[in-house]
């Protein structure tokens, strides 16, 4: 009986990695993955985190352990990729990982050893402040050429919003209360009400973002994820409406058809049914 049809068969890490060889073989690969380089996997890369990301808030643990594959895919590509490139291999990315958590987790890894117990624990503010050194010190180290300089631009807006205000508050550009944050939020809610009355695109465009970003900080102030918190409205909104669709279909009728009023009173029913 062959490996193939050995149902008892355990593949490794090291099997993993001879697919991706196996795959990216010039001769006898897989002509998709032979035209991939990194820029074109990068798409793949972000829909495979935000698949990771819903299994995780639909608690569907077989499909969190599926997810979290094909992320482990991604990560051996690009190895791959940087190993055909000369530039780094897998081993290089482990080696390179595992020295970092090390290096940032001195109250965990006494003397930069694996094995190193450190006798003296540290409250989860320290831990947090002291992670924040740590970081910033590396970041310090690569010669930056400023506080936000490695803040990727590629990131998502509202996390990057997020990192951006962590960012400068680390070095005390942040607001001294909840109460001030809640005030500024209102401060450009009113001022987009006063770009609305002018009527210019490019003025209420501004106005409107300065809204988000301001609700943004008003989200990491009560250590709430933005993505995360608006993920859930949208669930929320969508487990609404069709509970919507559901009414107007067994009263035979169609959310098209029906009247503002008509459509609010299902939204309150909806609301009504959680």
């Amino acid at each position: 009986m062959s490996q193939t049809d050995t149902p008892a068969t355990h593949y490794s890490l090291q099997d993993l990695l001879r697919v991706m060889e196996r795959l990216r073989d010039p001769d006898s690969g897989c002509p998709w993955d032979l035209k991939q380089n990194f820029k074109s996997i990068v798409p793949s890369t972000l829909e495979e985190c935000y698949e990771l990301a819903d299994a995780i808030e639909r608690s569907d643990l077989a499909h969190i352990a599926d997810e979290l594959g094909d992320v482990l895919f991604q990560v051996i590509f690009y190895s791959q990729l940087g190993a055909e490139q000369g530039a780094f291999d897998f081993e290089g990315v482990v080696d390179g990982l595992v020295k970092k958590l090390i290096r940032r987790h001195p109250h965990v890894f006494a003397n930069g050893d694996i094995e190193g117990q450190v006798q003296q624990l540290m409250s989860s503010a320290e831990v947090k402040a002291n992670w924040e050194a740590i970081k910033q010190a590396e970041r310090d180290g690569k010669a930056q050429a400023g506080v936000l300089a490695d803040v990727p631009v590629a990131l998502p807006a509202l996390p990057r919003a997020q990192k951006l205000q962590k960012r400068a508050a680390n070095i005390g550009f942040d607001w001294v209360s909840l109460e001030a944050v809640v005030n500024n939020l209102e401060d450009e809610l009113v001022e987009l009400r006063h770009a609305l009355d002018s009527g210019t695109p490019d003025h209420i465009a501004d106005e409107f973002g300065d809204v988000l970003f301001s609700a943004v900080n008003l989200g990491r102030h009560l250590e709430l994820d933005s993505e995360a918190a608006l993920r859930r409205a949208n669930s929320k909104f969508e487990k609404r409406f069709t509970h919507m669709e559901m009414a107007a279909r067994k009263a035979d009728q169609s959310l098209r058809d029906l009247s503002i009023d008509q459509l609010e009173s299902l939204w309150k029913a909806a609301k009504l049914s959680e």
